[in-house]
């Protein structure tokens, strides 16, 4: 036991019986400063401010035990045990609500000189008042900046005027660290606060994006004895749901969402003039010769379409592009004309005087082939596996806003904006309807046929390609991927219905959606790719790769389009017609084929293909900030 006064002993410690640990007494704090001991409240508030700061000095010392209680009371009103951790001291004092929402933090950074650690509530917990323990160098101090800036981080993810709480311990330089703001010691300043700041708001931000995925809800149950009968279950539901439908429930502008998916828009109904995306070399004939054109049932067990879908398949409407042939100087040119219905009594005369007519039902329609190649039933459970659900919803529930270019265009679902890549969305859709309905598809037929050696020779004139003088020369490959095309010709045709006639020239390309001809401006380098990127070794490999061929062949792709619209302008035509076909085409036709065929692969959420851009609550968070 030692006694001190004024800072110095009144007496040699003596030995004495006691707990182990330090006891410490004080006595006549004011003795001295008068002005000080007025100043002070009532003893239930000055007590109520011991707890807060032993309470923070428990928590930041896990491996020490504190207990505090009034003189006279036989019951502490802040312990904490040696043992117990941080998140165990936190419980303790702030209670269950806030413990099993922490989030542990920590960084530290070489180059300005701290560390960092604590632990920060997620989004699933707010308060009304900020709870923010701020220790530097081990001394419980306060930073209205650090304060400011962790808040704003919260902003965008806690409901209006509502807090987290924050336990934050930071170690800097101690020369770093200025002491003398305040006369009580209490806030502090230091040096390159606002970099340290701003290190400290991207970690919190992390942090709080992983947890920000999930909502822990608590329900309460019916107390023991209470009585609930299925007709006021009922009653109570049928209530609740009322109300939800009705006007009283009050749905507030940040929630809006303005438009529906499933509403019809006046454009719908309005075809352009000019057939969509219809350019290329030849006369492009629909054919229905194949099988389903559109709408064949995927599941595999299916072994026939519905009769009343294929009767309106058998009157789908013929493409047609006018020839424009090869010109000298090695372009594709390209004019449309206005696409016309097929009187359904010429197609039941052309398959009456059809040679195929075995191949066909009793309605007239043609007869689903079933596929069960191991190879193939292997791809489609692989695009199945990868699906992203979510995505999908999306997309099927989506209102579209417009293109934004060839490449990109908007798309709106519930209160969210996203950036879509057409291309690479079609790429995907194209490559699932080669895998789904493999074996039958439609025939388009080109009313010239498409000499395969011109298609290579301007392929490798094509700096894309990557030919060099090592390879030898363009005749000769281009020879070379002729007799190598004819010798796949049978199953191309048989699988594909990519049909190359004895001479080497295309005349059939598949017909994978109505409405829909792929840009053959990049038919030259399909044929190329045709002979040099398919794996024809392995089956599954093969059937793979040659899909994602002509999946690629017939996306949307930007340099196509764009040199389109070039060539018009050239001609002095008119440059909006161009630009109406593929912006209807990519609305009516392909984001319409994306509703109801494309199973979104999960790399798609990754990868930058779907991108949100705006949220309409994130919005008006901003609006109300500013």
């Amino acid at each position: 036991r030692a006694t001190y006064s004024d800072g110095k002993t009144k007496a040699p410690p003596k030995p004495c019986a006691g707990n182990q640990g330090t006891q410490i007494t004080v006595e006549d704090l004011f003795y001295n400063v008068n002005t000080r001991r007025k100043a002070l409240k009532n003893p239930n508030e000055e007590y109520a401010k011991i707890l807060e700061v032993v309470s923070r000095y428990a928590i930041h010392n896990s491996g020490i035990s504190f207990s505090v209680k009034k003189q006279g009371d036989t019951v502490s009103d802040v312990r904490t045990l040696s043992n117990a951790s941080t998140v165990d001291n936190i419980r303790s004092i702030f209670g269950n609500a806030v413990s099993r929402e922490l989030i542990e933090v920590g960084c530290e950074d070489a180059n300005l000189a701290f560390k960092m650690k604590g632990y920060i509530t997620n989004a699933n917990y707010s308060v009304k008042k900020c709870i923010f323990l701020l220790f530097i160098n081990h001394r419980l101090v306060e930073s209205a900046a650090l304060r400011k800036a962790i808040e704003t981080v919260y902003a965008a993810y806690l409901p209006k005027s509502t807090h987290p709480f924050l336990y934050l311990s930071l170690e800097i330089t101690p020369q770093n660290v200025d002491v003398n703001v305040h006369p009580t010691k209490h806030e502090v300043h230091f040096l390159h606060e606002d970099s340290i700041l701003e290190r400290v708001q991207q970690h919190v931000e992390s942090k709080l994006l992983g947890s920000n995925s999930s909502r822990m809800y608590f329900t309460q149950t019916l107390l023991p004895g209470a009585d609930c009968s299925s007709n006021e279950v009922v009653k109570a539901s049928a209530n609740s749901s009322a109300v939800t439908k009705g006007t009283s429930d009050k749905v507030y502008a940040h929630q809006m969402v303005r438009t529906d998916s499933r509403e019809q828009k006046l454009d719908a109904f309005l075809q352009p003039v000019n057939n969509p995306l219809s350019t290329g070399p030849a006369e492009v004939t629909t054919e229905v010769n194949a099988g389903p054109l559109e709408g064949a049932v995927r599941p595999q067990d299916a072994e026939m379409a519905d009769v009343s879908d294929l009767v309106e398949m058998a009157d789908a409407q013929e493409a047609t592009v006018m020839p424009g042939g090869l010109s000298e100087s090695g372009h594709l040119s390209s004019d449309t004309v206005p696409s016309r219905k097929r009187p359904r009594e010429d197609v039941d005369i052309e398959m009456e005087k059809d040679d195929t007519r075995k191949d066909m039902t009793a309605a007239c329609t043609p007869r689903r082939r079933i596929i069960n190649l191991t190879s193939v039933l292997t791809l489609q459970e692989e695009i199945s596996n990868l699906a992203h659900a979510n995505l999908q919803e999306m997309l099927r529930d989506h209102s579209f806003v417009g293109c934004v270019s060839p490449q990109w265009a908007l798309a709106q679902y519930q209160t969210k904006l996203y950036l879509l890549s057409t291309t690479k969305l079609s790429e995907e859709l194209f490559y699932q309807i080669l895998i789904y309905d493999f074996a039958n598809f439609g025939v388009l037929r080109l009313s010239e046929p498409a000499p395969l050696y011109e298609l290579s020779m301007l392929a490798l004139e094509d700096p894309e390609s990557g030919w060099t003088e090592e390879d030898g020369p363009k005749e000769g490959l281009a020879e070379y991927i002729v007799e190598f095309l004819k010798k796949k010709t049978e199953m191309l045709k048989d699988y594909f219905s990519l049909e190359i006639d004895e001479e080497g020239n295309l005349i059939g390309l598949p017909l994978l959606i109505d409405n829909y001809v792929p840009p053959l401006e990049g038919l030259p380098m399909f044929i190329l790719r045709l002979a040099t990127e398919v794996n024809w070794d392995e089956e599954k490999e093969c059937f793979e790769s040659l899909s994602r061929e002509l999946a690629m062949f017939y996306s949307i792709r930007k340099q196509y389009i764009i040199d389109e619209a070039n060539l018009t302008n050239s001609q002095n035509e008119d440059s909006d017609s161009g630009s109406t076909t593929w912006k209807w085409t990519v609305e009516h036709v392909l984001y319409k084929a994306f509703r109801t065929h494309l199973l979104p692969p999960k790399h798609f959420t990754e990868d930058g293909n779907i991108l949100q851009i705006a949220n309409l609550p994130d919005l008006y968070k901003v609006f109300e900030r500013c």
